[in-house]
């Protein structure tokens, strides 16, 4: 019998590392990254199924009022989610799905997902997390300070996390998501029905 995987929800705040973080830990055979849905067109690059599950908005819509997806959002004109058909055929395979999502979304799982452990990814400090978003050269000092007064606002909402990690090293900081998914897979609620035959 397989053992069924765990739904990870990592959020944290522009510069923590996310990314980056994710991707070496889907670089493992033991984890898949949850494939959101999206009513925007694919870009040159992105294959169906791979990148994202594009839909129309009357699909979309379909996937709301049939209560098919985790969680959604509308941004630019565009609706996002996560297909809960995806995310819980992964986890019957075994795999431990991750769902690197902001803190809004991560709430709105969190809710009707009880059992998803949530992972607050964080950097250092607030000028290491300076460090970072100026070192990308992408943005305006102006952006900057806003992304950071942003992160001051989610990491406000911490307590609402199972787990914090601090991504000092991405090293580190991937083993410390490992410990945490080992650790899940003897949460009480995974072992109510091994312990029916005790009664």
């Amino acid at each position: 019998m397989i053992e069924k995987g765990t739904l990870i929800i990592i959020s944290g705040p522009s510069g923590s590392g996310k990314g980056t973080v994710v991707e070496k830990l889907i670089n493992t055979a033991s984890y898949a990254l949850s494939i959101s849905a999206t009513t925007r067109h694919p870009r040159d690059y992105e294959k169906e199924g791979v990148h994202y599950f594009f839909k129309s908005v009357d699909e979309f819509k379909e996937m709301i009022e049939n209560n098919k997806l985790l969680e959604w959002a509308e941004f630019c004109g565009n609706y996002y989610g996560t297909p809960k058909e995806y995310v819980m055929g992964k986890l019957n395979e075994g795999k431990n799905v991750i769902l690197e999502i902001e803190v809004q979304g991560a709430a709105r799982v969190k809710k009707i997902f009880p059992e998803a452990v949530t992972v607050f990814l964080i950097p250092p400090d607030k000028e290491e997390l300076r460090k970072r978003l100026t070192g990308r050269g992408t943005e305006d000092s102006e952006t900057i300070e806003k992304r950071i007064q942003r992160a001051s606002e989610e990491i406000e909402l911490l307590p609402n996390y199972d787990y914090v990690v601090i991504n000092d090293e991405i090293e580190n900081a991937v083993e410390r998501i490992n410990c945490i998914v080992k650790a899940s897979k003897f949460e009480s609620h995974r072992y109510i029905e091994k312990i029916k035959d005790f009664k």
